[in-house]
């Protein structure tokens, strides 16, 4: 089955988005709500209609692509190189976890877990959001490739900042499998750019606050 660059976009936009929620948290102790929300939530998306769907829609995934156009139009700050550093590492880390099947079935038997938590808390609820952290710790963690994320010291040493950066890192992960699942190659951001921007462009202007 064929895939479009629309629907490749709108998973590498969830990668960058998980991507700018952990700079934002290690460095502010703040985020994006909206985003936060709609990137939990497309862990339990398991039989989504459509590739925005996992996102919700358009919406969901503004901060994303709002990250993605910024990255390809090689912003040098280093608020951007690490986002695009953490990326990269996202990426590679599902290529690590594509090659470890039961780790994969530990994952989605406790990504379901936390989704029966969300019936009686809210989607972003401490409890949620910590046993999210906890499975990236006890999967993800182990491998020899860690995500080095920085900031600010008095953000990353708050415990419940440490877990939502886990449980974003853990979103992350989900896009990049998503990604991979419908042709997205890590060549196409480079040989691709141009119909990658012209996708990127059209979809942010279906978002409100454009």
């Amino acid at each position: 089955m064929s895939h479009t660059i629309d629907e490749q976009v709108v998973a590498l936009a969830g990668i960058f988005q998980a991507a700018a929620l952990v700079q934002q948290i290690a460095e502010t102790s703040q985020y994006d709500k909206t985003a936060l929300e709609a990137s939990i939530k497309s862990l339990f998306a398991n039989d989504p209609e459509t590739t925005l769907s996992v996102y919700g829609d358009v919406n969901g995934i503004a901060l994303g692509l709002k990250t993605l156009k910024q990255a390809l139009q090689k912003k040098s700050d280093r608020e951007y190189i690490n986002i695009i550093r953490y990326t990269l590492s996202l990426v590679q880390l599902e290529s690590k976890l594509r090659k470890q099947p039961e780790m994969l079935n530990i994952i989605g038997q406790r990504v379901d877990q936390a989704k029966n938590q969300t019936e009686h808390f809210s989607i972003l609820h401490e409890n949620v959001i910590h046993n999210l952290a906890s499975l990236y710790m006890d999967t993800i963690s182990t491998f020899n490739l860690r995500v080095q994320v920085t900031g600010n010291p008095n953000h990353l040493n708050v415990s419940h900042n440490a877990a939502l950066i886990r449980a974003s890192l853990l979103t992350g992960i989900r896009s990049a499998i998503l990604w991979r699942q419908i042709g997205g190659r890590r060549w196409n951001l480079i040989f691709k750019r141009k119909s990658i921007e012209a996708v990127v462009d059209r979809l942010l202007s279906r978002t409100e606050n454009y």
